[in-house]
């Protein structure tokens, strides 16, 4: 079986139409989009900045707490999760969203948001580096990659959102 499509003139000038309004409409959401990133930049360097050295302070105190106190790296993680957890916190409140709010709430929000990248990040040791025998440092890695796409959005507009 065979199709036609007619279309009548007025019908093919409403469907350029539509498309050139389509188009017109995505290029200003692109270039919105761009300008507002562009806009926050600025935080988003120090967000980066503070995220890598709590990398930095991460990796290596993971290898310190595995390597040279012999401790597993399900347990390392636990532990230096704890500590990691109020450096960023404090750094990001004040330096890099430079919220000034009372930190009540904010803390709660920001535990919330650890507690999931914490169990996050210990069932990522477990599965990949003892149950598949990944290296733990790679994993850790690749557990901090995944972690920075969804929580610089979450900081920014959950737990430190001006009220």
């Amino acid at each position: 079986m065979q199709f036609e499509i007619c279309l009548s003139p007025k019908r093919d000038a409403l469907w350029v139409y539509l498309g050139t309004c389509l188009l017109d409409f995505l290029k200003s959401m692109i270039k919105k989009t761009l300008k507002y990133f562009w806009s926050i930049r600025g935080q988003f360097v120090k967000y980066f900045a503070v995220g890598v050295s709590g990398v930095v302070l991460d990796i290596t105190s993971l290898i310190l707490l595995k390597e040279v106190f012999g401790i597993s790296p399900v347990v390392a993680v636990i532990i230096n999760q704890a500590f990691l957890i109020a450096y960023v916190f404090f750094l990001n409140k004040y330096w890099s969203f430079k919220n000034k709010e009372l930190p009540h709430k904010q803390i709660i929000k920001f535990l919330t948001l650890s507690l999931f990248n914490y169990i996050f990040s210990v069932i990522a040791m477990y599965i990949f580096s003892t149950q598949m025998e990944f290296n733990y440092i790679l994993v850790r890695i690749l557990t901090i990659v995944v972690m920075v796409s969804w929580n610089f959005f979450l900081y920014k507009y959950w737990v430190y959102r001006d009220t």
